[in-house]
């Protein structure tokens, strides 16, 4: 599917942010092309939109880029809304940004811990623990993070709590976070996540969507 109409979205299925850009994007019912890449082997068009490199990217009808996730999610949701995850918008990104900018990088040193060999491997995951346990006990309170409907902060940080689990799913499943691992399993088995997941075939040989499917 090629329309020259869209604005074309880059991404990369397994990107955490291209995750929560893409559900967005679906839940907004927000047209656009999308390509997926490989980080090893990034589109031209791509670079000379954002030569960063990094996914997700949002080129829009009129040329502008948006080149970060969280602005993409805002550009979407402000055009179209329904499920009114902006309703506490100043407080999902005053949590988002906590988990984006405290929490990524310690779970980067977690996940790749190879490359920080001044910590040992467990000592990379106690210092994670913290965030998990805030998480968990916003969640013994109410169904969602800020309450008892799913909100911006949910959908933007639940996919890198998905990331986190993963690194030692049977250790994670062992932990005493049960409302956090039941929110978690709740986000992994919805209708929008399975949606947004699917294997694309890779722009580079030709293929382009539609997304979301118009049909």
């Amino acid at each position: 599917m090629s329309n020259q109409n869209l604005p074309v979205l880059y991404s990369f299925r397994r990107c955490p942010y291209a995750m929560r850009t893409r559900m967005a994007i679906a839940a907004s019912d927000y047209h656009c092309e999308l390509r997926e890449i490989i980080l090893k082997d990034k589109p031209k068009t791509m670079l000379i939109a954002s030569p960063k490199g990094t996914v997700p990217v949002l080129v829009l009808e009129d040329g502008t880029v948006i080149d970060e996730s969280l602005e993409i999610m805002l550009h979407v949701l402000q055009h179209n809304d329904p499920e009114n995850w902006l309703l506490d918008k100043a407080d999902s990104l005053r949590l988002i940004e906590e988990y984006d900018i405290q929490f990524k990088p310690l779970l980067d040193r977690y996940k790749y811990h190879v490359g920080y060999p001044e910590l040992s491997f467990d000592e990379h995951r106690a210092n994670t623990l913290p965030f998990l346990n805030v998480l968990n006990q916003k969640l013994e309170n109410s169904a969602h993070l800020l309450g008892d409907n799913i909100q911006l902060a949910d959908i933007a940080i639940m996919p890198f709590i998905r990331q986190y689990a993963f690194v030692d799913k049977q250790w994670f499943e062992q932990q005493d976070w049960p409302a956090l691992q039941s929110w978690l399993e709740k986000h992994l088995n919805s209708s929008l996540f399975k949606y947004i997941l699917p294997k694309f075939k890779l722009f580079n040989d030709g293929f382009r969507y539609e997304f979301p499917s118009a049909t």
